[in-house]
């Protein structure tokens, strides 16, 4: 039987939400052993030096709280200069697998998501029960650092402010400098006391490699004919299949922290009439399904225009570029494993 993910209102709560912040099924294995550094790129060594003895210190379980006032003040010997880390560089230098070896080498509680998984979290929590559940935390990994508009800014910047008085460590990833986060999508000016906030929370390291701005699109394979999408669906186990109208209505109408709840049992999925999209708010929903789609490596039968016309060329220029170039990637990489 043929699932409709349109027809589906998953209900998530906190404890599951909490339950998942972990390496997506691709970074499970990945250990700092398995990490190749570019002999040609020095960073990537240097990068992977620095996260190796951040690894040992968070190795061992929070230190209880302090007994005197003084003692507050006086840094352990063996904690990091700063509560994060943040490894900026461009699209496939490694800066995933490395936040995700650093995960796996650390003591828990821990938490692993990417940043609008973070940000969701926070919205379907609310503010300060995230706080009260996330400040036992030892370590929080971020991948994809991103600040898409004023309201994100101020959010995280309280959560990570509150969560750094309560001892919580970071590391995060992103393709922008975190004093340089938000520009092009917003006046950043207005929220530049906020965002220097932000990156004073972070010892900055890049990761040099060739940059994927500097890459071609990979090409979309040929789009399906709509009856053979629907008839490949009809035949796959555990499949879905909606008309792309259907699909992106009904995601309006859910949080987008279910949207990997939505693909629960599902192993494929298929998509008829693929339309070029021109309104922002559906194809930031799309790319956090896509997300979730490539976290747990489903197939993409999809029928309509070709995939690399899915979002505008002024989309594609625009202040969330960087999102939909991943986004596009993805879902080619996932319409070419079906």
């Amino acid at each position: 039987m043929v699932v409709r993910l349109s027809e589906r209102t998953p209900v998530v709560s906190s404890d599951r939400l909490l339950s998942e912040c972990v390496p997506p099924p691709r970074f499970a294995d990945v250990r700092f052993s398995t990490y190749r550094p570019d002999p040609e790129e020095p960073s990537q060594a240097e990068v992977l030096t620095v996260l190796t003895e951040r690894a040992a210190h968070l190795a061992t379980p929070r230190p209880a709280p302090a007994r005197s006032l003084w003692s507050r003040f006086r840094p352990s010997p063996a904690a990091p200069g700063k509560p994060g880390v943040y490894l900026d560089g461009g699209f496939g230098v490694g800066k995933t697998h490395l936040l995700a070896s650093l995960w796996h080498e650390a003591a828990g509680p821990k938490m692993y998501c990417t940043f609008v998984e973070l940000t969701n979290l926070v919205g379907a929590l609310g503010l300060r029960t995230a706080v009260d559940a996330l400040s036992a935390y030892r370590l929080i990994c971020i991948d994809e650092f991103e600040l898409d508009d004023p309201g994100d800014t101020m959010l995280i910047s309280r959560l990570l402010g509150q969560l750094v008085e309560a001892g919580v460590e970071f590391a995060a990833t992103s393709n922008t400098l975190p004093d340089k986060l938000g520009e092009g999508r917003f006046q950043a000016v207005d929220f530049l006391r906020e965002i220097q906030g932000l990156a004073a929370r972070f010892d900055v390291r890049r990761v040099d490699g060739p940059d994927y701005r500097h890459r071609g699109l990979p090409v979309a394979p040929d789009p399906w004919p709509d009856e053979k999408v629907e008839q490949e669906a009809a035949v796959r186990a555990n499949a879905s299949c909606d008309h792309f109208v259907d699909l992106h209505r009904h995601l309006a109408e859910l949080h987008p922290s279910k949207y990997g709840a939505l693909l629960d049992g599902v192993e494929a999925v298929a998509i008829t009439d693929v339309r070029p999209l021109t309104d922002e708010n559906v194809a930031l929903r799309i790319v956090v399904l896509a997300d979730r789609m490539y976290d747990r490596n489903l197939p993409l039968l999809a029928g309509g225009v070709p995939l690399d016309r899915l979002f505008s060329p002024d989309m594609l220029k625009g202040g969330y570029r960087k999102k939909y170039l991943r986004a596009l990637s993805r879902l080619i990489a996932l319409a070419r494993a079906a």
